[in-house]
């Protein structure tokens, strides 16, 4: 279920500001972003994996957390972010 590591450097060059940027918000929104799409996928087989669904509601709390603070101080970067990972519709 975890991010492969090569997917995670992928991300990290994408989204961070030198390859060595891993703590950045954009970078940890992406990487929440990529684990809650494939907890997603695992739901449409799983449907009552109950557990499972606990940490997925975790992970998008954080998110939208990170996605909070990057709008609050940054809108231009909120609005890169969130046109990058396809989250608003």
């Amino acid at each position: 279920m975890a991010v492969s590591k090569d997917r995670k450097t992928e991300i990290i060059k994408n989204f961070g500001q030198n390859e060595n940027d891993t703590g950045s918000a954009e970078v940890q929104i992406a990487l929440l972003t990529e684990r809650i799409n494939e907890l997603t996928e695992h739901f449409q087989k799983h449907n009552k994996d109950f557990a499972s669904r606990r940490g997925l509601l975790k992970l998008v709390g954080r998110r939208r957390n990170l996605l909070n603070y990057v709008r609050n101080n940054d809108v231009e970067r909120y609005r890169a972010v969130v046109k990058a990972l396809g989250l608003r519709k």
